[in-house]
């Protein structure tokens, strides 16, 4: 008798407990919602793909700060950024792992991906919702770590995170070619990743271009301001004289350089190489400024198609 009463109480209280957890998530939507802020728990797809890291190691068992833990693989719709359950239909997995708090049974640890300090929930997530909610500080995990440059802090958002990567890979593009000093430009920016590396192929086909005129091959150095000022520069020109970015709200005029410089390409394969890039942007403003959202999968298509064409 008395067993099935102390049943009954842990699954009142359990019962109570989720619906104060989503309670405290539907109030920090609405806190999050009046400031502008995110509570959105990060995607691990989401932040792999902005940091692309190269390979990773299984760490074994270890404890966890909680409070570290700021996304998942799978169930980052299900949960807010304080891993608060955001739906009713999370109720009955939920109770049951918190009935099983209150009785004291251990539960299998979780398991974790780290990347860049913080980490992502691969198996556990309402382990973790329910460890957090009732204020635990730490957790078992078993962890697999993935290599990242980039330090991730609980508070980022995925644009935090992705201004992050453009700001450390514009470092090291500036730090390897002396693009700065060079050309006395500092402000070759985007509003994506992986674009630095994409200028740094503008150049080397460039230096390639030149060198098939000289018997005497020129240094990258020489072919970075030989590109910047007979290429960049009166790209960039003709981009702020038409006013161009206007139509591209949020983009940097560097970004419109490399889409029209692709585009470009595709018109002089199609009209003749006589085709001018003043016409060519023109052609690429018309086209996109009424439909931004597909030029990442047309440029992207392009890029393959432009590269694999000079190799």
């Amino acid at each position: 008798m008395s067993d099935n009463l102390n049943d009954k109480n842990f699954k009142l209280q359990a019962s109570e407990d989720f619906s104060k957890a989503r309670g405290k998530a539907f109030l920090s939507q609405i806190q999050h919602f009046m400031t502008f802020k995110s509570d959105k728990l990060l995607s691990f797809d989401d932040v792999k793909d902005i940091l692309k890291p190269k390979n990773e190691t299984y760490q074994g068992m270890q404890i966890v700060p909680i409070n570290l833990i700021v996304g998942s693989e799978g169930r980052y719709n299900d949960f807010n950024k304080y891993f608060l359950p955001k739906s009713e239909h999370l109720r009955t997995r939920w109770e049951k792992v918190d009935e099983a708090r209150l009785q004291d049974i251990i539960l299998p640890p979780i398991q974790l991906y780290e990347i860049g300090g913080v980490y992502f929930v691969r198996d556990g997530n309402h382990r973790v919702s329910v460890a957090r909610s009732q204020g635990g500080d730490m957790i078992d995990a078993e962890v697999i770590s993935l290599s990242s440059e980039i330090k991730i802090t609980p508070s980022m958002t995925t644009n935090d995170l992705q201004k992050a990567v453009i700001d450390y890979e514009k470092k090291l593009f500036y730090q390897k070619t002396n693009f700065g000093k060079l050309t006395d430009c500092y402000d070759l920016t985007f509003s994506d990743t992986g674009r630095y590396d994409v200028i740094y192929n503008h150049i080397l086909v460039h230096k390639y271009l030149i060198n098939e005129n000289y018997a005497n091959e020129i240094s990258f150095s020489d072919a970075l301001v030989s590109w910047y000022n007979n290429v960049y520069e009166p790209i960039i020109g003709k981009i702020k004289e038409e006013r161009l970015y206007l139509n591209f709200p949020n983009r940097t005029a560097s970004d419109l350089y490399v889409w029209i410089v692709q585009h470009w390409d595709f018109l002089k394969k199609k009209y003749g190489v006589n085709y001018s890039i003043a016409d060519a942007a023109k052609d690429f403003s018309e086209k996109y400024r009424r439909n931004p959202a597909n030029i990442k999968d047309y440029l992207s298509l392009l890029a393959a198609k432009f590269f694999k064409k000079r190799r």
